[in-house]
């Protein structure tokens, strides 16, 4: 009798060292991205920067990114996801390099920024196109928020960074040599994953990767409408956060009195909360799901707490705490769904599609609030209300986006959002 064997995989603990390493690359990408907002007053006072200033270096990091993410989804799945991550964690490194070393000019750093964005973004879809390939019926909620977790400890450690390396502040430059240096540990840790990948799949029975041998752009409207509505959803919610956090020490400073080293904490809560919170969610959601319920939970939070900071005279470490909630709950929730909706040759291209999209909310918001702040400045006091009044909105909009995903999720168009992982075993076995 011939005994068949069962295919040989790697080991659980390679596939977390996978996770690990991809993980730490995005800790790199998420110091970079803002190591600004601890720098905003600093620019002002001796580059005599305006907001509409530090507001134009996040905006113009997301601006080519309205085209380019998904052009870099599209060449994410032709080319594989570890050539195309190599390619973009280098133009991160470079982008920030010139940034660093842009002599103060504007010019220079946005263009430095602009360039690290073209890769950033793209690098992101990257990599949340390998967490999809290697997790996919795994443990997918909870290595993505794992993988949030550790990227977001990049924004923690950046936002806490006039703490930890208060004595760099004395310069607007040097604390961009922080930056610099993360940007190339990304790189690393990308060529590790890289070789890690080559060896798996010489070394065992995983297939090949999947990658398509032709794109056809009009495929992309045929994805579903659940795919449009969670689309829709992190346009709005992302474009509540990001922005905010461009300007939030600089409030936190002026609006509600903290130093600098306590408005980074403030500012950081939101980071903080979400990294203890995104994998705690993400274990809840691969055994029972609930992921269209808790993406409007997390939309609905939101909408109270920029009025709150605008208007109520609290410690607004509490209201971060709140917002953090919200950013651990959509997120945990919104990735991974996207993965059990686009088939596996097509991911790349959806998210990349779904980050351009979003991109377009965060140019837009960092431009928008930025005008906002300088048209309600006089005499050198800003008054934030239009704002947060904004970011409200934006969370009012993503609620609406969240509830007619659950409607669909709840009718006969379902695809198995709402069901945790055994019973989307069933589902997608009847289906």
């Amino acid at each position: 009798m011939t005994t068949v064997s069962a295919p040989h995989q790697p080991t659980p603990f390679f596939r977390w060292s996978v996770l690990f390493f991809i993980s730490l690359a995005m800790f790199g990408n998420y110091y970079v991205y803002d190591s600004i907002s601890p720098l905003a007053d600093i620019l002002k006072s001796q580059l005599r920067f305006s907001d509409s200033n530090i507001g134009l270096l996040n905006a113009i990091y997301s601006f080519p990114n309205i085209i380019m993410v998904l052009i870099g989804g599209i060449i994410i799945d032709r080319i594989g996801t570890k050539k195309a991550s190599i390619m973009f964690s280098s133009l991160c490194m470079f982008g920030t390099l010139i940034t660093t070393f842009g002599g103060g000019q504007l010019f220079i750093m946005a263009s430095g920024r602009l360039i690290f964005g073209l890769g950033a973004e793209s690098l992101i879809v990257a990599i949340t196109t390998v967490l999809a390939k290697w997790f996919k019926g795994k443990e997918l909620s909870f290595a993505f928020g794992i993988n949030l977790t550790v990227a977001r400890l990049g924004s923690f450690a950046a936002l806490n960074s006039p703490t930890w390396a208060k004595t760099l502040y004395g310069s607007w430059q040097t604390p961009l040599l922080i930056s610099s240096t993360m940007a190339f540990v990304s790189v690393i840790s990308v060529l590790i994953y890289v070789f890690m990948d080559v060896r798996a799949r010489r070394s065992s029975d995983m297939p090949k990767e999947e990658k398509q041998e032709k794109i056809v752009f009009s495929e992309i409207f045929t994805f579903s409408p659940s795919f449009w509505y969670i689309t829709l959803l992190c346009v709005t919610f992302y474009s509540a956060i990001f922005p905010f956090q461009t300007f939030a020490v600089k409030f936190f400073m002026e609006h509600h009195g903290l130093t600098r080293s306590a408005a980074g904490f403030a500012s950081s809560v939101i980071t903080l909360a979400s990294m203890i919170g995104t994998p705690l969610f993400g274990v809840f959601i691969d055994r029972k799901g609930k992921r269209a319920s808790l993406m409007i939970l997390g939309s609905l939070m939101i909408i109270p707490v920029y009025l709150i900071l605008a208007y109520v005279p609290i410690d607004p470490r509490w209201a971060m705490s709140v917002m953090g909630v919200a950013f651990s709950l959509v997120p945990a929730a919104m990735w991974p769904s996207v993965a059990l909706i686009v088939e596996e040759k097509k991911l790349g291209t959806a998210y990349g599609l779904m980050t351009m999209i979003q991109n377009i909310g965060l140019t837009t918001f960092n431009f928008l609030i930025g005008w906002a702040n300088d048209i309600n400045t006089v005499d050198g006091v800003t008054d934030y209300s239009l704002g947060m009044w904004l970011f409200s909105i934006t969370g009012f909009l993503g609620l609406t986006f969240a509830i007619l995903l659950r409607r669909r999720e709840t009718g006969p168009q379902k695809i198995g959002l709402e069901l945790g992982h055994d019973e989307l075993h069933k589902f997608r076995k009847d289906m």
